[in-house]
């Protein structure tokens, strides 16, 4: 059973009723005695015994600006002095404070042992819950009064509003205080709880003119809660770059809370996410501005060196950025773009591949170290190629060069996906067992896609999905490059970049180790290279909107005289354009084709909007309608042409689709496809049809708003 909302599985109907109703606001349970509406019957269960209970002393109460407009009601205060602000978890597993019995004295309480204190589990509990600990968890843990600072989490920042711009260390790592924390014992699956006190205490005491923005939003702890996981279980698998399974909340700083809270606000279904999504990302981005010298100092307890987790937070930041509705957030992820490569370089690159693993007989916590130890450095492993991937992404969309040279990136691989997805120290050790390990670094696997197969000493490595994608960007910098008009001393030519683009094709296909999923979304990444290589996508839709007075707020860069440069019949006819339309449509075909969970891809955008753009040319052009080959060999779209070079896809055979596809890009015989059992495309059918996918996409990335309103203005102008 899903929940109609967020698409999130339950096993039992009362759990999803119970969780829909956090996205409906539904509250059938009232309190007797005061007429207060509850959303959940064991939440009133424990609000009507405060009316039984007398207690002499009354704490004061959290600080208005997180207590949800809509939702507060006359303060009626626990006998610890919090206000009984019931904003109902989805989740089925009940706070700490609430596992905690909190009758008597503060002191007494302070000093018992948690385990004699906790209270017995419901037998309906849901124990497959990402963070099972969060209901209430946002009122529950906000009182930080000395008077009460046996609740305060570990994680708690000491700071005040008086203090947050004048101290270095106001966003400084949670660690940093933990020896003024008093210890409180160990709590279990205690650690959202933290994470989300974290974030609290940064929007209580930031600025006013931002948290005056988060005070409009209404935070919640579901709300939260709920960002978290979805960021967890949707983003983290299409762009893996925490290790979810020894993640601790406790050792993250508040930037990088922030920044997984906001992506993860993408993927939830009330219209408000947006607005509570761009104010977290907002408080993470104030905190990095003023506070980056000292968050870069900051080092993990398995950290291989210090500023790891600045470098997560800024990659993070700019994903969120770059495909954010926001057109202000969008200037300011770009504009933040080349700083966040000069913090990558202050962490030097360490290898991930452990040279002594533990031994089968080592004991449990020998392994847990050991391979806590290895996350990190593949943490830091894949941080630091992140910020390539989201380069050629940032770069395209802003019509600039890369900000770095993708050829010269001397990192090694990460490790493959079986080892970083281990759920257990056992289960990473048998991965890393069966592995192994490798010497290539990034830029001599670039540079081999060039050389002579005989002479290529990495033709027949199996390449992680991972590394893929960072190979794929290497070459999409360096069709950047080929495309610049003035030419730079040392960038392949076109038909050697196809070349090379045929043997990642090729990389792509044979892989034992790429799940389906993830060799769609390589081979749409591999269509959108091969499709800029035709033609500049970017320098497409700016021709189109400049010459037809369209205001686009999509792709950057100068306009120039791109109205009288552009001859759209012309180019239409030319075998780029047929190139390009091939690997447009096949972008459309695999967008469709992603499944449900996997169609959250950061390139997915920028993709289809390229083949779109090459849709409105051709349509433009005049040629609505076209005939195609009935099956597409990619080998031949990338070799017709350039035969005569040495070594270009030597031994394809001249028979079957190889020469259809041939005949169709040289411009032969392709009206006679239709009747020889071709396929025939209607593209302005098709560009309507892509409309839809746009608005789909527009609750996942709110650029897709932008892009859906450009290609909007397109049809029109084919009708």
């Amino acid at each position: 059973m899903e929940c109609r909302f967020c698409q999130k599985s339950f096993s039992k109907g009362e759990h999803l009723r119970r969780h829909e109703r956090s996205h409906t606001g539904a509250r059938p349970f009232r309190c007797k005695e005061c007429q207060r509406p509850f959303a959940r019957q064991d939440s009133l269960a424990r609000h009507e015994k405060l009316h039984s209970r007398k207690e002499p002393h009354q704490y004061p109460s959290p600080p208005s600006s997180l207590i949800s407009q809509q939702t507060r009601m006359p303060d009626v205060l626990s006998p610890m002095g919090i206000p009984d602000i019931t904003n109902e978890s989805p989740r089925s597993m009940p706070s700490i404070s609430d596992q905690i019995s909190i009758t008597g004295d503060q002191n007494s309480i302070a000093g018992s042992s948690v385990a004699q204190t906790m209270q017995p589990l419901s037998a309906d509990l849901d124990f497959d819950l990402t963070w099972p600990d969060s209901e209430d968890l946002f009122e529950t843990l906000m009182a930080t009064e000395t008077t009460n600072q046996w609740q305060m989490p570990l994680t708690t920042l000491p700071i005040s509003s008086r203090s947050l711009y004048t101290s270095n260390n106001a966003f400084a790592s949670p660690t940093a205080f933990r020896e003024d924390a008093p210890s409180i014992g160990s709590i279990p699956s205690g650690e959202s709880h933290k994470a989300v006190h974290n974030v609290s205490n940064m929007v209580t005491t930031l600025s006013s003119s931002v948290t005056a923005a988060v005070e409009a939003t209404s935070l919640s702890s579901v709300f939260l809660d709920e960002c978290l996981h979805m960021f967890f279980s949707r983003f983290i698998p299409t762009f893996p770059v925490l290790h979810k399974s020894t993640f601790t909340f406790r050792e993250c700083t508040q930037p990088l809370l922030l920044n997984a809270m906001a992506i993860g606000s993408l993927y939830l279904g009330p219209k408000d996410s947006v607005a509570k999504g761009e104010a977290l990302w907002r408080l993470a981005h104030v905190a990095v501005t003023t506070s980056w010298e000292v968050l870069i100092t900051h080092q993990g307890p398995y950290d291989s060196c210090p500023g790891v987790q600045l470098v997560v937070t800024s990659l993070l930041a700019q994903i969120y950025g770059a495909l954010s509705k926001n057109r202000t957030i969008r200037q300011t992820s770009q504009a933040f773009h080349a700083l966040s490569f000069f913090w990558a370089r202050q962490c030097p690159p360490s290898s991930s591949n452990p040279t002594n693993l533990p031994s089968p007989s080592a004991t449990q916590t020998e392994k847990e170290t050991a391979w806590r130890t290895w996350a990190a450095k593949e943490i830091q492993q894949r941080a630091l190629l992140g910020h390539y991937l989201v380069d050629g992404l940032i770069s395209r969309m802003s019509g600039e060069t890369p900000s770095v040279r993708h050829t010269a990136n001397q990192l090694g691989l990460p490790s493959t996906e079986n080892a970083f997805e281990a759920a257990s120290a056992d289960e990473w050790l048998n991965c890393m067992r069966c592995s192994e390990p490798t010497s290539f670094s990034f830029r001599k696997i670039i540079s081999s896609l060039f050389l002579p197969e005989s002479q290529n000493p990495t033709l027949n490595q199996t390449f992680s999905a991972y590394s893929l994608r960072v190979i794929l960007e290497g070459l999409q910098s360096l069709v950047s490059d080929c495309d610049n008009e003035e030419g730079l001393i040392g960038v392949p030519s076109k038909p050697e970049l196809r070349r090379a683009l045929a043997q990642i094709h090729e990389s792509i296909s044979s892989s034992p180790n790429i799940s389906s999923p993830e060799r769609l979304e390589l081979f749409l990444r591999w269509h959108t290279i091969c499709l800029d290589a035709c033609k500049d996508s970017s320098l497409l839709c700016r021709s189109v909107c400049s010459r037809y007075n369209i205001a686009q707020h999509v792709v950057g860069g100068k306009g120039g005289n791109e109205k009288d440069e552009m001859d759209f019949v012309s180019w239409a006819n030319t075998e780029d354009a047929r190139r390009a339309l091939l690997h447009a449509i096949a972008i459309q075909e695999i967008v469709e084709q992603l499944p449900r969970g996997r169609a959250h891809v950061i390139h997915i955008p920028s993709s289809l909007f390229a083949s779109a753009t090459v849709y409105c040319v051709f349509s433009l052009a005049g040629q609505t309608t076209v005939n195609l080959p009935s099956v597409v060999d990619w080998q031949s779209v990338l070799s017709s042409g350039y035969e005569h070079i040495s070594g270009s896809l030597d031994g394809i055979l001249e028979g079957g689709n190889v020469s259809e596809t041939k005949k169709y890009i040289r411009g032969e015989c392709s009206s006679i496809f239709g009747a020889q059992g071709g396929a025939s495309k209607n593209l302005l059918y098709e560009l309507n049809s892509m409309q839809k996918l746009f608005r789909c996409l527009c609750s996942q990335w709110g650029i897709a708003y932008d892009m859906e309103d450009v290609i909007d203005q397109w049809i029109s102008l084919c009708h």
